[in-house]
């Protein structure tokens, strides 16, 4: 146990290795970032190559860390153990996993097709179960309960609303988004059910909520309404910005969480706490 109080020693995530589904773009790319320019080895994860090298490159020549990327289809059990294990033949701990891969789909109520369920659950929820379980014991080595191993799930504040409908990201004309709300709520649940399973391993497990940030899955809204109609929706007057999510993750990720384990932050600049949008059919 340290006695050093100081930001440097508090926020410390040099050395350190992390794994980032979902890398190539959006949050996960500023979580990437976050980490690379704090002096840890970061490794990113997705389907497509081009990101993973344009975002790696970027990084590296940012430094003082690292940055590598695996290309990984994280849809099924059989695509988190292949990620995992290539992981393993690179490392033998792993000292934070941020799972933040996901989709979404938006249709109307009478025409939501079942594949818009199974692919959002299976990317949104299950990845996070079975990758969390394949790399449990690189997490679990050498961790202590003053310094564990990190889980951090990339939830959504859309799993805290029972309002499917959000005309910012799906363009109105009645499309709902019930599959990808739904599975943000099972995320939530999911943490605090691995938090209390890990718990004994010094495996801390908590969820960031994010509201509306520049992301391939937000682009649409970007496009169709702008950003500055979007950020005067937000009762802070703007969207979230790289910084916002750097320091959550880096939090969660520090010395100055290390006791921190089943939590739900928000990071959505008050725009939950200020909705009063109505359900329509």
């Amino acid at each position: 146990m340290s006695n050093d109080l100081n930001i440097p020693s508090l926020f410390d995530v040099k050395g350190k290795v992390a794994v980032v589904t979902g890398g190539g773009s959006g949050i996960g790319t500023m979580i990437a970032a976050a980490y690379v320019q704090n002096g840890a080895k970061v490794y990113i994860a997705a389907r497509k190559e081009k990101q993973l090298k344009d975002v790696c490159d970027t990084l590296n020549a940012k430094g003082p860390g690292s940055c590598h990327y695996f290309i990984a289809d994280l849809s099924t059990k059989a695509g988190c153990d292949k990620l995992a294990a290539s992981i393993k033949e690179r490392e033998s701990k792993v000292d934070i996993l941020v799972n933040n891969s996901g989709i979404s789909w938006g249709a109307r109520y009478e025409d939501f097709a079942e594949v818009g369920w199974d692919r959002v659950l299976a990317l949104n929820v299950k990845s996070i179960f079975y990758l969390t379980v394949a790399l449990t014991d690189v997490l679990a080595k050498d961790a202590t309960s003053h310094e564990p191993a990190r889980v951090i799930n990339i939830s959504s504040i859309a799993g805290l609303t029972p309002i499917p409908y959000d005309d910012r990201l799906t363009g109105g004309n009645g499309a709902g988004l019930w599959s990808y709300n739904t599975s943000k709520a099972a995320v939530n649940h999911l943490t605090t059910q691995l938090a209390s399973t890990l718990t004994s391993k010094h495996i801390t497990v908590n969820a960031i909520l994010p509201g509306i940030f520049p992301s391939k899955m937000t682009a649409f809204g970007f496009n169709r309404s702008g950003e500055d109609k979007m950020s005067k929706e937000n009762p802070s007057g703007r969207l979230g910005d790289p910084r916002d999510m750097a320091g959550v993750a880096l939090f969660l990720a520090s010395p100055a969480a290390a006791y921190v384990t089943g939590t739900h932050i928000v990071v959505d600049g008050g725009d939950v706490i200020s909705t009063k949008a109505k359900a329509k059919l």
